[in-house]
């Protein structure tokens, strides 16, 4: 019993030294990437790299790595990158303001990119104004990738519709795949009963965390809020209460640093970006003032690298 007590108390004390010195819970071999965007989206894809965060260094001195060809429009705004099952970097994003589609590639490099190609995931909907913020999410549970994003459909939820901000009335539409050749039927995901849009779903242990944007204009709520399910293609609970503070914010992207949840976000009015963490998705605490990020950044997703990947990335 004595021995037990005392190995215990060793694995406890190491566990707390351990986190005591890399409280990120980054491994030495592992970096992070934040994929972003800025202005309109038209030069395409910019990358920015860290070490703990926190603070994050333009990569390829804030060039593109990546231009949009694909739709009339040719953006690449809200990018979402995620390392898929098969080695390769999976990219989504916003194409136009007014499209039935979204853009993807993929890269085994984040250098060198396929073809892009158009998805058009809201065609069959004759009213759908527009396809947003996608994001891709990978449940091991089915082996599927989740693909959402945000829409508005003349005519739909009528009980929150709105004159204001051009009328728009989002709530958030998904499609799966196994392999990004072919793809399920295009479904509602969430119906939160408000205007709704930037959905970004993470796993948190045995559920998953969506983070998404009131889109509210009357009155204005335009804040985050975040909802739990226990299968990523829900269903999805009632929204929490607002996370952010007295800002208008939009475009969540989260990640587990050890044992807190940081949340960046953009604070489009002030053309600032703001971060706040939590350790248990309850309490909040605003960290604006302690990360750094390149100047013009906008809407995008952050997703792990190894070093020797950075290293890449660095030289271009």
């Amino acid at each position: 019993m004595k021995n037990s007590l005392c190995a215990f108390l060793l694995l406890t004390l190491t566990t707390c030294l351990t986190q005591a010195q890399n409280p990120t819970g980054l491994k030495k071999n592992e970096a992070l990437v934040f994929c972003y965007f800025k202005g309109n989206g038209q030069d395409g894809l910019h990358l920015a790299s860290s070490r703990d965060g926190y603070t994050w260094k333009a990569l390829k001195r804030d060039s593109t790595f990546l231009r949009p060809t694909v739709a009339k429009d040719k953006l690449m705004r809200d990018p979402c990158i995620i390392r898929g099952q098969d080695g390769l970097f999976h990219m989504v994003w916003t194409v136009s303001w007014q499209d039935k589609g979204i853009g993807y590639a993929n890269s085994k490099d984040l250098i060198h990119w396929s073809e892009q190609q158009f998805l058009p995931v809201m065609a069959h909907e004759a009213g759908a104004r527009n396809t947003w913020a996608p994001e891709i999410t990978y449940d091991p549970g089915t082996k599927t990738y989740l693909i959402y994003w945000a829409s508005t459909i003349t005519g739909k939820f009528p009980e929150t519709q709105s004159t204001a901000d051009s009328g728009y009335n989002h709530r958030i539409y998904a499609t799966s795949t196994r392999d990004f050749n072919t793809y399920t039927p295009t479904t509602l995901l969430y119906e939160p009963g408000f205007n709704v849009i930037d959905a970004s779903i993470q796993p948190d242990g045995k559920r998953y965390v969506m983070f998404l944007k009131d889109e509210t204009r009357e009155p204005a709520q335009k804040n985050l809020r975040v909802a739990f399910s226990d299968k990523l293609a829900g269903p999805y609970g009632k929204a929490s209460a607002p996370i952010t503070g007295n800002y208008w914010a939009e475009g969540p992207t989260a990640l587990k640093l050890g044992k807190d949840w940081l949340v960046y976000f953009d604070k489009y009015r002030d053309h600032k970006y703001g971060a706040i963490k939590s350790s248990d998705l309850t309490t909040w605490t605003d960290v604006s003032d302690q990360i750094s990020v390149p100047a013009g950044l906008r809407h995008g997703t952050i997703f792990r690298v190894s070093a020797k990947e950075l290293q890449l990335l660095e030289q271009q």
